[in-house]
Order: structure tokens, then C-alpha cells, then sequence
């Protein structure tokens, strides 16, 4: 099996990580996942804006870990997770990077939420 490749965000793919002062909380089932005012606004290329929420900002308690992850060759592997309070729809509808890579160091520790997996990221 090849290497993977690990790239770095410039002109060809940029990558802004910005903190976001403002209030963001995820709701699923009714339920309060995320709460935070320290969340950080990650803008890749052309992709929609996210919004990671530190660890310590949601109810990790409510996730469930799942064996499912991914590779972006400028952030690294991703980890995801369920929400059992939202049914099949929730089904990895959190990942994180635990290990990102030198360049994306600030999401270590942080956790996104896929929009159209829970009720509202507002």
C-alpha cells in the first residue's frame, strides 16, 4: 500500500482557520450536543465554512464512537462519531482529527458536525 500523501494549504487550496467569538450550539433529538463561544471557523478552498467546537464544549457522553474514518492529505485522518438521539440520520455525523497534521494543529482537540446530520448548528 502507497504512503498517503500529506499536502500543505496554499494558493492551489487554502485553508483559514479563524476563532469565532460567537455563540454556536448543535442541537439533535431536541438535545443540546455543543455549546460553545470559542469555536474555530475553518474555510477550506471552495468548501462551506465549519465549525469546529472544542471537546470540552460538547456533550461527548452523547456521541458514540464509530469505526468509520477518512483521509484529507492536508488535515489527516479523521474520526467520526455517531449520535444515537438522532437516529440513522446522525450515523457519523461528527468527525474530528486527532492527529492533524503540522499545518491544521489548531483543530487538534476539536470536533465538527456534519449540518444535514443533526437539527440545527446555530
Amino acid at each position: 500500500m502507497a504512503d498517503k500523501p500529506i499536502k500543505v494549504p496554499g494558493p492551489d487550496h487554502p485553508i483559514t482557520i479563524e476563532a469565532n467569538s460567537s455563540r454556536v450550539v448543535v442541537t439533535v433529538g431536541g438535545r443540546v450536543i455543543a455549546d460553545t463561544r470559542d469555536a474555530l471557523t475553518l474555510r477550506e478552498a471552495a468548501y462551506p465554512a465549519v465549525q469546529y467546537i472544542p471537546r470540552r464544549d460538547v456533550d461527548m457522553a452523547a456521541l458514540t464512537r464509530s469505526a468509520h474514518t477518512t483521509y484529507c492529505p492536508y488535515k489527516g485522518d479523521a474520526s467520526y462519531y455517531g449520535i444515537p438521539a438522532g437516529g440513522d440520520r446522525s450515523l457519523n455525523a461528527v468527525w474530528t482529527y486527532e492527529t492533524p497534521f503540522e499545518a491544521m494543529a489548531q483543530i487538534k482537540d476539536y470536533v465538527a458536525f456534519y449540518p444535514d446530520r443533526v437539527d440545527e448548528i446555530s
